[in-house]
């Protein structure tokens, strides 16, 4: 064999290795968001927690994730991708073990809350080490492909996953699978990936902290509300916190030299509706996975493993929608999708809303999964595209980031504030009894009826989604007549 060829085969190998490394990181990060769900009435049983309760194991991954991807994002601009996607993963792995091993829910928490940090760090490295591993052309191209597959299947995989090893093993696995993936990936990416380039700048540190505290001081206060009221003390306070943080924030970012979020990205219509359309979406689709695991395992009786197999209908259509969207979005144009995909997936929501006590799966659920995975399959790609529309090349880096924020934090407030419905809903369930029922029935009945107001609140949820898409993103002719009239200048100028 030549020498070329050996280099060839070489080189080959080592593409290999290094795209392993990163689709395994990828897989890693988007299976934790989505593991536990299956895993979760199993966790409220072994540590004592509520569905109240529960909500926090997601949302304290969700809530420091998304809160601190910026921050994680600049910090592999100015030390070097390879390093910071190092140290995201250890921390990772560590996490995941401590995890493991947590015998009460405040461990429990708390290793999530750190999970949610080093994914921040690690899951900005993955894409940026992806481009500056493999050329342009189409060995990117399909490199940029698989990564896109192990994205959109990884939540779908993590669900039935997450089902299998509690209901075979133990809900502590969906925890320690992490653990050997990572030491593997920590031994093999110092030799195989390459350091980036080093950039000179700042951090915003003060804007990702009083970020991530104010909408973890607003979750927090939903989440009270739902099981202390919204009179109480802990709630008020919670929630002021929340908006005065917020508003520190927003001062921060108009003053600083190199703000984490340039507001300037709010500027467009298109950009801020997609933003918000997204976190509406999202927060809605999360709730719901969330309550209808709980109706699964709770009304059905399904055990972990049927009810993560459960949402294949949805996972794998909406999977499958990935590669019909382009051609689609050719015919029929992105804003017309978005509406459609919407639409559809409100359809879906709605019929699912109704389930109760003696719904069965066929066609009670099935179907409407199967509806919402047509919709929510289309959505998601338009969604993206209008995110980063029209942005500067020095702004690309941000506008990408606030879409995976946005997704983010969606699914943190959508869940804290429909916890608070299935809370209100639950104790109205439980003051009118089912006359001659069994406490086992009237039990199901109560969270039948709370896990359907939940869903109910996801509709509405979507719907705000649509309004936003429909005032923000379409263009809107009375408004483009407006703008002509007043200032025809400043219009054709942004027009260009």
């Amino acid at each position: 064999m030549s020498s070329s060829t050996t280099e060839l085969t070489r080189r080959s190998f080592s593409s290999r290795i290094v795209l392993a490394i990163i689709l395994a990181c990828q897989l890693m990060i988007i299976l934790d968001g989505s593991i536990v769900i299956t895993s979760l009435p199993e966790i409220g049983r072994s540590l004592h927690l509520s569905a109240t309760d529960l909500s926090w194991v997601q949302n304290a991954y969700s809530l420091t994730f998304g809160g601190l991807l910026l921050l994680g994002a600049r910090a592999g601009d100015l030390l070097g991708r390879r390093r910071i996607f190092m140290m995201g993963i250890g921390l990772f792995t560590l996490a995941s073990l401590i995890a493991g091993f947590a015998h009460s829910a405040e461990s429990l928490l708390i290793a999530r809350s750190i999970q949610g940090l080093a994914a921040a760090f690690a899951a900005p490295s993955t894409l940026a080490l992806l481009m500056v591993s493999f050329p342009e052309g189409k060995e990117r191209m399909r490199a940029i492909s698989l990564y896109s597959a192990v994205s959109g299947a990884g939540g779908s995989v993590g669900l039935v996953l997450g089902g299998i090893l509690t209901d075979l093993i133990s809900w502590r696995w969906g925890m320690f699978i992490n653990v050997p993936i990572g030491i593997v990936i920590i031994l093999l990416a110092p030799r195989y990936l390459m350091e980036t380039p080093r950039i000179k700048g700042r951090f915003d540190i003060v804007g990702a902290i009083t970020s991530t505290l104010g909408m973890t001081s607003i979750v927090y206060g939903f989440v009270r509300a739902a099981s202390d009221g919204w009179s109480n003390n802990g709630t008020i306070v919670s929630f002021i916190a929340g908006v005065v943080l917020l508003a520190m924030f927003i001062r921060i970012e108009k003053r600083a030299e190199q703000p984490i979020t340039p507001l300037r990205l709010f500027a467009s219509r298109e950009r801020t509706g997609a933003y918000m359309a997204r976190l509406l979406f999202v927060g809605g689709m999360s709730a719901m996975f969330f309550f209808l695991t709980q109706f699964l395992q709770g009304v059905t009786d399904f055990n972990p493993l049927v009810a993560g197999i459960a949402f294949i209908p949805m996972t794998g259509v909406m999977f499958g929608m990935v590669y019909a969207v382009p051609g689609l979005m050719s015919r029929f144009g992105s804003t017309k999708l978005l509406i459609g995909g919407v639409i559809i997936a409100l359809a879906g929501m709605t019929w699912l809303s109704r389930i109760t006590v003696d719904s069965s799966y066929f066609p009670n659920i099935a179907i409407p999964l199967v509806i919402l995975g047509i919709g929510a399959g289309v959505v998601f790609i338009p969604l993206t595209s209008s995110g980063i529309a029209g942005v500067e090349r020095g702004d690309a880096g941000a506008a990408s980031g606030l879409v995976n924020v946005a997704h983010q934090m969606g699914a943190s407030l959508g869940l804290a504030i429909l916890i608070t419905v299935f809370g209100s809903a639950s104790r109205t369930a439980a003051d009118h009894p089912l006359i001659g029922a069994t406490p086992h029935k009237q039990a199901q009945y109560v969270l039948s009826h709370a896990s359907a107001a939940s869903i109910t609140g996801s509709v509405i949820f979507l719907l705000l989604a649509l309004i936003a898409i429909i005032v923000l993103i379409q263009k809107n002719p009375l408004v483009n007549r407006i703008k002509h009239q007043v200032k025809p200048n400043a219009y054709k100028a942004e027009q260009l």
